[in-house]
């Protein structure tokens, strides 16, 4: 995927899909939640990496 799509992927992920930082136990979450965290897992790791290989920098 191109570096475009992924963005406006994770900035959609951020605003639209709930949030799961406050949950205390992540192994309660039913099967529908774990496969959003999953997938918010998945579009993140995709948008560094096609960050990286633009050359584009990341400030965490």
């Amino acid at each position: 995927m191109n570096y475009f799509l992924l963005t406006l992927l994770s900035r959609l992920n951020k605003t639209v899909l709930p949030k799961f930082y406050k949950k205390q136990n992540l192994e309660k979450l039913s099967h529908l939640e774990k496969g959003i965290v999953g997938w918010k897992i998945f579009v993140t790791y995709k948008y560094l990496d096609a960050a990286k290989k633009k050359g584009v920098k990341i400030i965490f």
